[in-house]
């Protein structure tokens, strides 16, 4: 089974080297979004739903509205902004240590 990974910014600096890194990994399907439809929200809903694993590289703005778009509860998301560091439902850091969370 490959894992499907979406990097969503993947245009941008963080969201290139992440998507670089990860490009040619036997295990992994890396879902792509082309340039001119990433301001389209039917199709970044789509691919962040079927994701196992997204990591948003977006202005702080921009992750929070996209998060509205994940509602499978199995994508696991990675925001490489500062948008939801400081939010009380998010666990930031290691999930084991704030098993409240």
């Amino acid at each position: 089974m490959k894992y499907k990974i979406f990097v969503d910014g993947q245009f941008g600096t963080t969201g290139f080297k992440i998507h670089q890194m990860l490009s040619g990994r036997d295990e992994l399907e890396i879902l792509k979004i082309a340039e001119k439809d990433k301001k389209r929200p039917e199709i970044k809903q789509q691919l962040l739903n079927e994701a196992d694993l997204v990591f948003l590289c977006l202005p702080d703005a921009a992750s929070r509205e996209t998060m509205q778009y994940v509602t499978d509860n199995k994508t696991k998301v990675i925001d490489a902004s500062t948008a939801h560091r400081t939010n009380s439902e998010w666990t930031y850091g290691i999930p084991e240590l704030n098993p409240q969370q």
